[in-house]
């Protein structure tokens, strides 16, 4: 060979390597408006009624237009208690010029919407890009290659009608319990493919590394290929396989298995890179990138749905894609939030009435959540026609991702059996459908069932048992109340599959057209049922669910002095096991006289505990060295991570009895002269050092507590909260440098002794259900058949406090049948009014009013009337007034328990919390107390230790 063909050669096979790199194209996708809300593009818009209407204006683009200033503001309950006659029916018209380059003439160009609300007609350069498309919640696409102008500017015009001209869509998606909104709200972009492409794919990926891909091919000539490559996340490398692809084919089947692949499931969400590559003629005309996730999916009637061979039990909730100033458009950043805070919730599953946003789906993927995909429907169905075609679009565009693993048609009657079979008809995994409530085709989804549901569900029922709504959160109610109860029972069968709580967020929109302090509308009690605020503020509940879905769970253990140091710990993962997971303990130590001071808690000890291998389902020991400062601590804490570092939950205990941090806590003066009582007609009083506290000889209730600078207003008590008493007689004596008043009573409660201490501390020694009798003046029994309430209450003004400084269970409020999710600890927060579900100008958590769990000692802030107290009891409750009502509820919403009377309570019963069902239709803890006395008994004892002297 001469030089001269030698060069030349070289040049033909470097022409061909440019020509291959230079066709080796991907679909370029061009953004005409921003990729989200917080990052939108100005078009121009008119409105046709409404805020802002009959003018020609610039809009952000994606938006929701009320958010923007435009139209009106529609819920979808319209129909029902907001008594209206029909929503607002306002149309948005949006232009907007875009430039195509000129290098566009031999390439395919699709015009893709993300969502727009409701109907929507497109044209470009005048002309209509093709039926008005109907259906709120879905990805849409034109091809517009034939309308476009190459190298110049062309016109795009976005017709929006709020209201659909589609009876069936409007009674699908606006007859409905949310927020109805109009406008372009998910993003707009252009799809460029050159003209021989692969349109779209379908995967079915297996644990085992198998494959098959459906193809949606565009102008495929002759000897076109398709080659097959897989890439880790992490950089890994797998075979590359190759396959023939038929002349003028538009769908074909491909299959292949990789080798030494990682299955996903919720726990390690393993993903990784599909590349399909085009070739013609040995070079690259297209390039297909899809990230994806192998697992199998088996769904076994009457058994249960199994992952990789496991079944699964699914901790999930409902989520609204839903932003306050975003309304449904909203953001990557959002749905990685959201993500976050289910997967710090101990969540494995969620579900949505609409199919949310993809990148919602991509986040789903990659942390690891289970996702049950709902075409709309919210109680009544789109037609035939249309729900095919919405179908065909939902499942389109997700199809491929590994979290979705069912399929939902409607919800609560709001399916059309019509369209069942499109889903499997475009899905080549064959996910089942269900129809969310309905005990249907094998899957029974019944909604908030009680804690007692039988008649063929559940209990006594043959189907698996998945409920898709439960534990309804309207205001502090559900979620976290009754959980523990409701789920022990349910996961007891081996039909159970998991459940959804209704619901994460607390849907208020920010209003643009409202004036004044109150901008956030969740209409009242209707959208106010989340787990979450609207900008994802953290209720109560929250942390309970957190503990209850754990995957590691404690089993019941008293912590004292004696500790051996170890626990048993059982294994509530699916997939994973716990020695996978890290733990770690702390042993903390309050200062003394903490209450006093702005001192703290810190750690005198710590250390690693070894996990030893704990399959899913297994319970085994785990044990670490105790140190051996452990008795100087107050609380032992043991946190756990999991394999990605994650907090999965962090456990507390006392390591003492209340008596002993009541000892340590409380500050003692050695006061030489001698407390003392005295007795007139009408009172008793007693004094010590600089306190003076007078009780009403009629009632022996306090009626003043002063001391050098000030009055303590802490009156009008004790009186007794669920038992009756009457006043029988009072005594007072000297105890050597003790002054002492004791009262006694008949009927629930027995005596009350007062003590006062030489330095001003002030005792209170109460004996209840002691010999206990009606007496005369009794009609009936001296304590409540049912107790939702048990102790004691006195008076004291709220306009006073700033705050308060607790050692105890905290920092949230609390209800009988949720304790969970309090840890002990040295607690301290500022006075505030929150009213969860509707405080949405300023949410303050914890919420400050309410019952606070396990109190060993308390600094009640309230300037110059402050005062301290500390419990002798273990499992006393303090009660710190009472929460405010919601101002916008509606009947039936039942935002709170009724509270007794008084201001400040200790209390060793307090009620339960309930969900939209009534107390008797959940769990045991729901349940009110039953007190039995009998002859013997020693009685219900509550020594409390009052500090009211001047700051010392």
């Amino acid at each position: 060979m001469t030089f001269k063909n030698i060069i030349q050669k070289f040049i033909i096979v470097v022409f061909a390597l440019f020509l291959q790199k230079s066709n080796a194209q991907q679909t370029e996708k061009v953004y005409l408006s921003g990729k989200d809300f917080e990052h939108p593009v100005q078009w121009d818009f008119y409105c046709t009624g409404g805020n802002n209407s009959k003018v020609w204006s610039k809009i952000n683009v994606p938006s929701q237009w009320e958010l923007e200033g435009f139209g009106e503001y529609t819920y979808g309950r319209w129909y029902k208690e907001l008594n209206q006659k029909e929503p607002s029916k306002e149309e948005g018209l949006y232009k907007y010029e875009f430039e195509i380059p000129a290098d566009y003439k031999n390439k395919d160009v699709l015009i893709a919407f993300g969502g727009a609300m409701t109907d929507t007609e497109v044209k470009v350069n005048g002309k209509l890009a093709g039926a008005i498309h109907q259906g709120g919640f879905y990805e849409f696409k034109y091809d517009i290659t034939s309308l476009l102008k190459l190298g110049a500017k062309n016109i795009l015009e976005v017709h929006v009608w709020k209201h659909s001209a589609n009876k069936s869509v409007n009674a699908a998606e606006r007859r409905a319990d949310w927020w109805l909104f109009g406008g372009i709200y998910r993003p707009v972009w252009l799809e460029v493919s050159p003209k021989t492409h692969i349109e779209n794919i379908a995967v079915n990926p297996k644990m085992d590394g198998s494959i098959t891909v459906d193809l949606q091919l565009n102008n495929i000539s002759k000897n076109t290929s398709v080659e097959a490559k897989l890439k880790g996340l992490n950089g890994e490398n797998f075979e590359t396989f190759t396959f023939p692809l038929k002349a003028k084919t538009i769908k074909q089947s491909i299959a292949a298995k990789w080798k030494n692949v990682k299955p996903w499931n919720p726990e390690t969400p393993n993903l990784y890179e599909l590349e399909l590559i085009l070739k013609q003629n040995g070079i690259v005309v297209h390039q297909y990138h899809k990230r994806i996730g192998f697992r199998t999916l088996e769904f076994k009637k009457q058994d249960g749905i199994y992952v990789n061979g496991t079944k699964i039990i699914m901790k999930g909730i409902n989520r609204h894609s839903f932003w306050p100033e975003g309304g449904r458009s909203t953001s990557k950043r959002i749905s990685e939030l959201d993500g976050k805070l289910l997967k710090d919730m101990n969540m494995n599953a969620v579900r949505g009435h609409y199919p949310p946003d993809d990148h919602f789906l991509d986040v789903c993927d990659s942390l690891g959540l289970f996702v049950l995909n709902e075409l709309a429907g919210w109680q009544n169905s789109y037609d035939t026609e249309t729900g095919t075609k919405l179908v065909t679009e939902m499942v389109k565009r997700d199809v491929n991702h590994p979290s979705v693993i069912i399929w939902d048609n409607g919800n609560e009657g709001g399916w059309n059996y019509n369209v069942d079979k499109i889903f499997g008809e475009n899905d080549p995994q064959k996910r089942i459908v269900i129809h969310p409530w309905a005990d249907f085709n094998g899957w029974d989804t019944h909604h908030y069932p009680t804690y007692l549901t039988g008649m063929h569900r559940f209990n006594s029922g043959e189907n698996v048992f998945f409920p898709t709504e439960f534990m309804h959160g309207t205001y502090d109610n559900g979620h976290g109340a009754a959980l523990e109860d409701f789920w022990n029972r349910y996961k007891e069968s081996p039909l159970f599959a998991g459940g959804f709580m209704w619901a994460m967020l607390d849907e208020a929109v920010k209003r643009s057209d409202w004036t004044g302090d109150v901008k956030f509308d969740s209409k009242g009690s209707l959208a106010a049922d989340g787990i979450l605020g609207p900008h994802r503020e953290r209720e109560g509940s929250y942390y309970t669910v957190k503990e209850v879905w754990s995957p590691i769970q404690f089993q019941p253990k008293q912590v004292t002095e004696d500790f051996d140091g170890s626990f048993l710990i059982t294994n509530e993962y699916l997939f994973s096991n716990l020695n996978s997971c890290k733990m770690d303990f702390k042993v903390l130590k309050a200062d003394n006289n903490v209450l006093y001071t702005n001192g703290n808690s810190t750690a005198i000890s710590s250390g690693k505990i070894e996990i030893p291998s704990i399959d899913p389902g297994e319970t085994r020991k785990i044990k670490f060295d105790v140190p051996s400062n452990f008795a100087e601590g107050d609380i032992l804490s043991i946190s756990a991570f999991d394999q990605f570092d994650k907090e999965i939950y962090t456990w507390t205990w006392p390591i003492h009895k209340a008596k002993y941090y009541a000892a340590k806590f409380l500050k003692v003066q050695d006061i030489k002269v001698k407390a003392s009582v005295a007795k007139t007609a009408n009172e008793i009083i007693l004094k010590g050092d600089n306190v003076t506290v007078t009780l009403d000889v009629t009632t022996g209730e306090i009626l003043s507590v002063k001391n050098t600078t000030s009055i303590i207003p802490l009156t009008n008590g004790p009186r007794p909260i669920g038992m009756k008493a009457k006043l029988k007689d009072i005594q007072i004596s000297q105890e050597g440098e003790k002054a002492v008043c004791q009262v006694n009573y008949s009927g629930g409660l027995s005596s009350i002794k007062w003590i006062m201490e030489p330095d001003g501390r002030f005792k209170m020694e109460l004996l209840a259900l002691k010999n206990a009798s009606g007496g005369e003046g009794f009609d009936g029994a001296f304590f409540e058949d049912k107790i939702n309430a048990f102790g004691i209450t006195f008076s004291f003004p709220e306009k006073e406090v700033t705050g308060i400084k607790w050692f105890g269970r905290g920092p949230y409020h609390v209800w009988k049948n949720r304790i969970k999710g309090t840890t002990y600890g040295l607690w301290e927060k500022d006075y505030n009014n929150t009213i969860t579900g509707e405080s949405f100008e300023n949410l303050i958590y914890p919420e400050f009013k309410g019952y606070h769990a396990n109190l060993l000692g308390a600094n009640l802030k309230a300037g110059t009337s402050s005062f301290k107290v500390f419990s002798e009891n273990d499992n006393l409750l303090l009660r710190l007034f009472t929460p405010d009502l919601p101002k916008n509820a509606f009947p039936g919403s039942y935002p709170q328990p009724e509270f007794p009377e008084g201001d400040i309570s200790f209390m060793y019963e307090i009620p339960a919390m309930r969900d939209f069902k009534p107390l008797e239709q959940q769990g045991p803890q729901s349940q009110p107390t039953n007190i039995r006395i009998k002859s013997g008994d020693d009685g219900i004892k509550m020594n409390l230790w009052f500090d009211f002297r001047d700051a010392i």
